[in-house]
């Protein structure tokens, strides 16, 4: 695990469009998943400690957001032949497990993870109603355990300030997680 974190949101910059197999086997892209207020891109795996500690916590905030207006997809980035927990097969059990409401794809070329930039798992790409990045933090103050039941909810709060105004934070604390497995 070589701990990685996020670098500073580059406010405004446009989301990568994507075509990648979801978990339900069907093909998903940007414009499936985008919500009509905004989009929240996340790359997240199965095995991450930091993904763990903040998965149930994370499936509670989107689908709060979904009501909000603001669209969520999950993308896969790693190099799932060196870390089999990240298969396929396995990134449908997790995502039964967790009961996600929202796609979770799988970046097999890992294209999509180097065009958005992503470094470590999680890492949140949160935009605007015009795909315009507007934040590039953490979901709350958990590490590899999860932060106290009355932690901040940073994404969740960045992300409705979005949905409503259209702008992010200016004040982002960075995510952490395991560096991506590149191949």
């Amino acid at each position: 695990m070589s701990l990685t974190e996020t670098p500073v949101c580059e406010f405004g910059q446009p989301a990568p469009e994507f075509s990648l197999k979801g978990v339900d086997e069907k093909e998903w892209t940007l414009t499936d998943c985008a919500g009509e207020r905004g989009t929240l891109v996340m790359f997240i795996c199965n095995h991450c400690p930091y993904v763990k500690a903040i998965i149930d916590r994370l499936v509670r905030d989107t689908r709060e957001l979904r009501n909000l207006g603001a669209g969520a997809v999950a993308i896969m980035p790693n190099d799932s032949d060196n870390y089999p927990e990240d298969s396929f097969a396995n990134m449908q059990r997790f995502a039964r497990e967790h009961d996600f409401h929202f796609p979770y794809l799988i970046d097999q070329t890992q294209e999509v993870a180097r065009a958005y930039g992503a470094v470590c798992t999680p890492d949140f790409f949160g935009y605007n109603a015009d795909l315009g990045l507007q934040y590039r933090g953490r979901l709350d103050a958990s590490k590899t355990e999860p932060a106290p039941g009355d932690a901040r909810r940073e994404l969740f709060e960045a992300m409705k300030q979005v949905a409503e105004t259209g702008q992010g934070p200016a004040d982002q604390i960075p995510s952490m997680g395991c560096s991506i497995k590149w191949r």
